[in-house]
C-alpha cells in the first residue's frame, strides 16, 4: 500500500505555495509600480523641460481640486523637486466652492500630511451659479470662470509665479476635438499660458501623461478623492461624449489616441487654410537655363 502524506503535511505544503505566490505577486506589483512612477516622472519632467514650465526661484501654486489628477500632480512635482536642477517651492491651494454635498476636511487633512505650506480658500461659488444660471442649463463654463478668477486672485496675493493645473494628455486631446467639432477651431489646451491680464502664467506639467497611468497611480495610492456627486447642477455632456468617442477609437484601433496626440506636436501651417498664420503670397523663382 503506497505511503500517503499526512493531512498536516499537505496543508503545510499548500500554505508554503500560497506564501510563495503572494511574495512573487507583491514583487511583480512593486516592479510595475516602480515602472509606473518612472513613466509618469519622465513624462512630466519632459513636458516641464520642453516648455520651460518651472524655473529657479518659482513659487508654484498646485491647484488641488480633490480629483485624482490634482493629487497625482502634487505627488509627481514633489518627487521631481527632490532631484530637480533648480530650486522651487510648491504651494497647494484647494478651493471650497461651498456646494451643499462638499465633505469638509478631506482634502485639507491630506494637505496637512504633505508638510507643505497650503491654503484652503472658501468662496460661495454654488450660490452665484444658482443665481445666474437657469435650471437645466449647463453650469460648467461659469463655474470654471469663477474658479479661475479666484485662483488668479489668490496667486497674486500669495506671490505665486506659476499656477500648475492637473490636465493630462487625454484632456488636451479631448479639448482639441471639442474645439474642432463645436467651435470650428484647431485649438487645444496650452501646456503653458500667459493669462489675458498678463499677471499669471499657467502650466500643465501632466501634459504628456496618460490618464490610464494616473488612474492606476490613484488606485495604488488610495487618494481621498472627492466624489463627482458634490456638484448636482449638471455635467459637461459634450466633453463626456468626446472622451467616449476617443476611447472607442482606441478600442477599435490600438494606439490611435497616441498618434492623434503626436499630431498636435507636428503642425504644418502651409498645408492648412489660415492666411493669418501663413503667408500664401508665394512666388516661383525659376533659374534660367543657359
Amino acid at each position: 500500500m503506497p505511503c500517503l502524506p499526512s493531512i498536516k503535511t499537505t496543508i503545510k505544503q499548500l500554505d508554503n505555495m500560497v506564501n510563495e505566490t503572494k511574495e512573487e505577486l507583491s514583487q511583480k506589483q512593486l516592479y510595475n509600480f516602480n515602472k509606473l512612477q518612472k513613466r509618469l516622472r519622465h513624462a512630466a519632467g519632459k513636458a516641464i523641460a520642453d516648455f520651460n514650465m518651472i524655473e529657479d526661484g518659482d513659487r508654484v501654486m498646485v491647484c488641488m481640486s480633490g480629483g485624482k489628477d490634482s493629487y497625482a500632480l502634487l505627488e509627481i512635482l514633489q518627487s521631481l523637486k527632490r532631484s530637480a536642477p533648480v530650486d522651487f517651492e510648491l504651494i497647494p491651494v484647494h478651493l471650497n466652492g461651498m456646494f451643499p454635498k462638499y465633505p469638509e476636511g478631506i482634502v485639507e487633512n491630506y494637505l496637512k500630511g504633505t508638510g507643505l505650506e497650503y491654503h484652503v480658500i472658501k468662496e460661495n461659488i454654488h450660490d452665484i451659479i444658482i443665481d445666474k444660471i437657469p435650471d437645466g442649463k449647463n453650469i460648467c463654463s461659469l463655474c470654471s470662470r469663477l474658479r479661475r478668477g479666484i485662483l488668479y486672485r489668490t496667486a497674486r496675493e500669495l506671490g505665486i509665479t506659476k499656477i500648475a493645473l492637473g490636465h493630462h494628455a487625454d484632456d488636451i486631446l479631448a479639448t482639441f476635438f471639442l474645439n474642432l467639432f463645436y467651435a470650428g477651431k484647431l485649438k487645444s489646451m496650452p501646456p503653458k499660458l500667459l493669462t489675458d491680464d498678463g499677471d499669471n502664467i499657467v502650466i500643465r506639467p501632466l501634459a504628456y501623461c496618460r490618464e490610464k497611468d494616473l488612474i492606476r497611480l490613484a488606485e495604488i495610492r488610495n487618494y481621498p478623492i472627492l466624489s463627482k456627486d458634490i456638484c448636482s447642477l449638471g455635467e459637461n455632456k459634450m466633453r463626456k461624449e468626446i472622451e467616449e468617442m476617443i476611447r472607442n477609437w482606441d478600442r477599435q484601433y490600438h494606439g490611435r489616441s497616441e498618434i492623434m496626440f503626436k499630431a498636435l506636436k507636428d503642425i504644418c501651417l502651409s498645408h492648412l487654410l489660415d492666411t493669418t498664420k501663413y503667408d500664401f503670397n508665394l512666388k516661383a523663382e525659376r533659374k534660367s537655363e543657359d
